[in-house]
């Protein structure tokens, strides 16, 4: 690699870590600010995904949109700066619940533009062959940027109470930091830009991975804090704690699950993901049940640091995709695509789940979680990776048209 390219990887360690303590504070602390502050309840929770995710449904658009003028690093820099002023606009000008949703939707389509454009940016940063290891390390710093997100919560919650503007201006201080990194890489600056927009057949299973995705974010990110904040009232400050342990140990696991997807390949990888989260599934579900209330809890604690640990996994789309593309220009946009499919269900599916949750049980929300996941286990099953791959060929392989 040329010094330019080494230099480029230290940039995106530095703004993996300022992101990730972005992400830790505010996926530790925004469930405890909606039921807190603002007065949400199961429903409530559930309706907030489809502004939530709503940028990311859309990003197909404005990733896009902003990809095709601009390389990868600079359209994440403009990114981070729009997180910046959700996180601004929470701390300080969200005196109601409607203003909260409309820094909520601007911290997310900054937070969705990231997820777009992250991978393909890493990949450009990897060595053939060596993918999943190179998304692993980005990884690992975004996870102890997380630990680092965490454990400034707890601080804080610890020494002033649960204040969520300073939570959130901390958020806002550490995106700063992402942005100015992202803003001085160099990687992709004679690259071709991508196109606005690709559909091909061959990548189906893709597209279907994209969607089970959806799925499983929505479940752990909404309902497995929700069973927590409002079933077992769980503090802010507990959660922290989850959280921090979730980071710490995927700072060392998700190096090591990148290096685990090089070598027994995605297949194997997902499919296992997707059973395991079956059984995380029925333990939300089950764990009153089966076990006495503090052992309980100890199980549902056990399985949200799993799950938050499991999430690395989803690096193997990546890897995956860069194994089937026709041509590299596919990957950038159809990532977006990926994103926008998997916001798709995202933003559908807690409205259906928090109607579960209050006229059925909140059990059958897992219940069904766990269904889904069998079935994704058998998409994830069909995954065959063409041989030789694209990348080591030497040229693109003949297509299907695109958009």
């Amino acid at each position: 690699m040329s010094a330019q390219q080494r230099l480029d990887i230290r940039r995106m360690l530095l703004a993996s870590v300022a992101f990730g303590a972005t992400a830790g504070i505010f996926n530790t602390a925004l469930g405890n600010y909606l039921h807190d502050v603002h007065a949400f309840g199961a429903s409530a929770r559930g309706w907030l995904e489809f502004p939530r995710e709503l940028p990311g449904f859309l990003v197909v658009f404005t990733a896009g949109f902003l990809a095709v003028r601009y390389r990868e690093s600079r359209t994440m820099a403009v990114a981070m700066l729009v997180t910046m002023t959700g996180a601004v606009g929470l701390a300080l000008f969200a005196p109601t619940a409607w203003l909260a949703v409309v820094w909520i939707f601007v911290w997310s389509a900054g937070d969705h533009m990231n997820f777009a454009l992250e991978g393909p940016l890493g990949l450009k940063l990897a060595k053939q062959g060596g993918e999943g290891r190179r998304l692993g390390q980005f990884g690992g710093a975004k996870n102890l940027g997380g630990l680092l997100g965490a454990g400034a919560v707890y601080l804080i919650a610890r020494a002033l109470g649960d204040d969520y503007r300073v939570f959130f201006l901390v958020a806002a201080a550490f995106v700063v930091v992402a942005a100015w990194n992202f803003f001085r890489m160099e990687t992709g600056r004679r690259d071709q830009a991508p196109r606005h927009f690709v559909w091909r057949r061959e990548y189906g299973v893709f597209y279907a991975i994209s969607a089970l995705f959806g799925i499983r974010k929505q479940i752990f990110y909404v309902f497995g804090t929700w069973v927590l904040v409002d079933i077992h009232h769980v503090r802010v400050s507990t959660i922290a704690t989850l959280m921090f342990l979730g980071a710490g140990l995927g700072v060392v696991a998700r190096p090591l699950l990148g290096d685990v997807i090089d070598w027994i390949g995605e297949r194997l990888v997902l499919s296992l993901d997707e059973a395991i989260l079956a059984l995380i599934c029925l333990v939300y579900a089950f764990a009153d049940r089966v076990f006495a209330p503090g052992a309980a809890l100890w199980a549902l604690y056990t399985a949200y640091v799993l799950d938050q640990t499991l999430f690395a996994l989803r690096i193997a789309r990546t890897t995956y995709l860069k194994k089937i593309a026709v041509d590299p220009a596919d990957i950038t946009p159809t990532m977006s695509l990926g994103v926008t499919i998997d916001h798709a269900v995202a933003m559908s599916l807690p409205i259906f789940s928090g109607w579960l949750w209050v006229h059925v049980g909140y059990a059958w929300v897992f219940v069904t979680a766990a269904a889904i996941a069998l079935a994704g286990l058998g998409v994830c099953l069909r995954i065959r990776i063409p041989s030789p791959a694209p990348a080591a060929a030497g040229a693109p392989r003949p297509a299907t048209p695109s958009a």
